[in-house]
């Protein structure tokens, strides 16, 4: 298996929105191409595929990750050609590379991350572990905002009007069924196992299904050592989203590394109003992307495995 054959397969470890795994990879000698998926895009809370880019930003920077972990250099173009908007990327093969600790440290969690939507306890995050990742997100091309003490009931209240309007809306409720309820052989979505119920949290986490039972309790906990952080940019084209998926990945590979645990939250972004809101946070600096929980795990059980599509379905090898 090729270099970027095994970090095309390594990329479909990153998050997605409602786990779509939106993106497909063509490789062709020492080029990999990145597409977009346009049918896995969820209309109802997605118009703009703005939450479709970032998952494919998370997937390019998984694979790049990978490959100088294995000591290969790798050149990458975004947004190569404005005639096909779904081309998002080109990685080629450069040169050999000696890859740097934290580049290893990163990779190491590529396969242990996973979206923990179960309450965190209440020993806080460390200052100098939110002044990191704020730098690494940086550097990746995007900004972070960690919301302050007095700014979690107002983060509060926008992801609680962004679910109360979605669960309002018939086109969103398909949606979350579509993704919720699908045939293990797919490899994708959120299984009811994998979601969590309900229960008092500082900032309310989706209900994937409303009025079923979801497989995973909160915990005992309630998230009050969680900080929340504003992953945002200051512009909202194609290639700002995409940067910014790269970002999030870094950020939420950092964390796993350091030992957080981690879940993006992208209910405020994805109705006006609350995304509204949310952008009052950052004091009208900049367009907000996802919000993302960190925090330390309660002891417990593991999660239950995330799927993840066949490989076969996603790559396509020219020879």
């Amino acid at each position: 298996m090729t270099p970027l054959e095994t970090a095309a397969r390594t990329a479909q470890h990153a998050p997605s929105v409602l786990n779509t795994q939106p993106w497909a990879w063509r490789i062709t000698g020492d080029l990999a191409e990145l597409f977009a998926d346009p049918d896995r895009r969820v209309e109802s809370i997605d118009p703009d595929g703005r939450l479709l880019l970032l998952s494919c930003g998370a997937a390019l920077h998984h694979a790049c990750i990978a490959l100088n972990a294995g000591g290969w250099g790798a050149a990458v173009e975004r947004i190569p050609d404005p005639a096909r908007p779904d081309l998002l990327a080109r990685i080629r093969l450069t040169s050999e590379i000696t890859p740097d600790p934290e580049t290893q440290r990163m990779s190491a969690a590529l396969c242990l991350r996973r979206t923990d939507r179960r309450a965190f306890t209440d020993q806080p995050v460390a200052d100098h572990e939110l002044t990191k990742l704020r730098r690494l997100v940086e550097a990746a091309g995007a900004y972070l905002h960690v919301v302050r003490p007095d700014q979690v009931a107002m983060l509060a209240i926008s992801t609680e009007l962004a679910a109360g309007a979605e669960l309002d809306d018939p086109a969103y409720r398909a949606d979350l069924r579509r993704w919720t309820s699908r045939p293990s052989f797919t490899g994708d979505g959120v299984p009811p196992a994998t979601a969590v119920r309900p229960e008092l949290r500082r900032v309310p986490i989706r209900d994937f299904v409303p009025g079923g039972s979801a497989g995973l309790r909160a915990g005992a906990a309630h998230d009050a050592g969680a900080a929340y952080v504003v992953l945002f940019g200051d512009g909202a084209q194609p290639l700002d989203f995409l940067r910014g998926g790269e970002a999030l990945s870094a950020l939420l590979l950092m964390a796993t590394a350091d030992g957080l645990s981690t879940a993006p939250l992208s209910d405020a972004v994805e109705v006006g109003w609350p995304h509204h809101l949310l952008r009052g946070l950052l004091s009208g600096i900049g367009d907000p992307y996802l919000v993302v929980r960190l925090g330390h795990p309660a002891p417990g059980e593991p999660l239950p495995p995330t799927p993840r599509r066949d490989p076969r379905d996603v790559i396509t090898v020219v020879q």
